[in-house]
């Protein structure tokens, strides 16, 4: 007789919150991605790269997708704590606003600002945009728990 034993499948872990739509928000949520991946065991090189991610997600929010009296959320998956995929996403009220394609992207060089999705490109191994019904916007992106080793940005 040969028997074989049922392969479960790890837990899909998730988080989520409700931040203000402030500049103390965003920074919040910087800070609480590094508390709930540190708690979910994330390699320190996925932690650093996702809390970059959230500082330039959360403060597009802010900036861009902020509606008088309406927060952000910010929302984790974890498909395999092993070796799975990390998807952030961040949602506003702002659905008319989609980011601008990096194709038509120009930033002046002495510009301060405007770069925020272009480290969102390097640091992301993919990244993009839905609809947020009703009226909203979901910027997402997601990152392999593979080897621990520092990801290089596409030249």
């Amino acid at each position: 007789m040969n028997a074989t034993t049922p392969q479960l499948r790890s837990p899909l872990r998730t988080f989520a919150q409700q931040l203000s739509s402030t500049r103390r928000g965003a920074r919040l949520g910087r800070l609480l991605t590094y508390e709930q991946l540190r708690s979910w065991e994330v390699s320190p090189t996925v932690t650093e790269r996702a809390e970059q991610i959230v500082a330039e997600l959360a403060a597009n929010a802010v900036l861009h997708g902020r509606v008088q009296g309406r927060d952000f959320r910010l929302a984790f998956t974890l498909d395999h704590p092993a070796a799975g995929v990390l998807r952030i996403a961040v949602t506003d009220a702002r659905g008319d606003r989609l980011p601008t394609a990096l194709t038509e992207f120009v930033t002046p060089h002495d510009s301060e600002t405007g770069r925020g999705l272009l480290l969102v490109t390097a640091l992301a191994d993919r990244w993009g945009t839905e609809p947020y019904p009703p009226g909203g916007k979901t910027v997402w992106a997601e990152l392999s728990l593979g080897p621990s080793e520092p990801r290089q940005p596409n030249d």
